[in-house]
């Protein structure tokens, strides 16, 4: 009866002290309810609003009630699609052509960003006069606005009249007894090296501060031991400073693969998708298709695989991101 008794007592006990726990938990993710469900409202309920529309054929110059607001004249779905507009985004030329100069854009600008990150996270990891204004300096460029980057490149640099390439260009010429040197169409002649270029000078400095975080997280005492093996600079380089940063290039990489797969701003205010569909990114495609072709839900099916791979890249990054706090934790 005693052993019964104290079984009993020790159930009660370990049933008060998982309620306390329980308890415990909730006070503690109380507060972090609002932002929940804040979180929710913003971000999910458009996206399932989006993958309900990318379901149907809906055109808002077909006029009529539409699905969502009875009585309203917003254009009216005609019947329900299924996945035929999720076909339609892999087959259409138009935006498959798109998809192709997605992953261009996207892959030039993060590869040649990491490169140019790289060099200059070696030089600032130096010291030498002046490295925190050269820092700061450096870190402008991704500080200003998307779209006034891409208006100062597209007027102040590319313009054939006017802009600084050109007028550089004609300065040279002169230095060797020209009158006047040739006038480049930047934009119409390169047009996709002309939107590479602007996003690479905008998005080096995000590489560059990642990477300058994995120098500086280099053990020094590794460096100096290779030092006085007679290890040279290159060697030291190779061997221990880039297998060291494989995270952090990784990290950069994954990152701005997100971010520039998404890339509007530079498209439409450089280029405008052009000449022809040149440029025209996805992001951009899907703007046209939504604006001017008003194929609603097209163009919602087109965001939606667009979402899709981005969760895809965003779960390789997260992944980066935990081992590097697990290999930080283990020190």
């Amino acid at each position: 009866m005693t052993a019964l008794a104290d079984g009993a007592v020790d159930t009660e006990v370990a049933a008060l002290a998982h309620r306390s726990t329980a308890a415990q938990r909730m006070r503690r993710r109380a507060p972090l309810l609002p932002a929940l469900i804040f979180t929710i409202i913003i971000t999910q309920l458009p996206f399932l609003v989006t993958i309900g529309i990318s379901v149907l054929n809906w055109n808002v110059l077909r006029p009529g009630d539409n699905a969502f607001l009875p009585g309203v004249e917003l254009g009216k779905y005609e019947s329900f699609a299924g996945i035929s507009n999720y076909v339609t985004v892999f087959t259409d030329n138009r935006l498959r052509h798109a998809v192709m100069n997605t992953i261009v854009l996207t892959a030039s600008a993060v590869l040649v960003s990491v490169v140019i990150g790289l060099l200059l996270a070696v030089l600032l990891d130096r010291r030498f006069p002046g490295r925190g204004l050269a820092r700061t300096l450096l870190i402008a460029p991704f500080l200003v606005m998307p779209v006034a980057a891409a208006l100062l490149w597209k007027h102040a640099l590319y313009n054939p009249d006017y802009g600084l390439f050109n007028g550089v260009l004609n300065w040279i010429w002169q230095l060797f007894g020209a009158e006047q040197g040739p006038i480049i169409e930047w934009v119409t002649n390169m047009p996709m090296t002309a939107v590479v270029a602007a996003l690479v000078w905008q998005w080096t400095p995000f590489m560059m501060l990642i990477l300058l975080a994995g120098l500086q997280a280099q053990p020094g005492d590794i460096i100096e031991a290779a030092k006085v093996d007679g290890a040279s600079g290159w060697q030291t380089f190779r061997f221990l400073t880039l297998p060291h940063l494989r995270q952090y290039l990784e990290l950069s990489v994954l990152l701005g693969s997100i971010y520039l797969l998404q890339t509007f701003d530079a498209v439409f205010t450089i280029t405008q998708g052009g000449p022809g569909t040149a440029t025209t990114n996805l992001p951009y495609e899907i703007y046209l298709t939504m604006f001017r072709k008003y194929e609603y839900g097209e163009a919602a099916a087109a965001g939606v695989v667009v979402v899709i791979g981005t969760i895809i890249v965003a779960t390789f990054a997260l992944r980066t991101i935990s081992s590097l706090f697990r290999e930080e934790v283990g020190r």
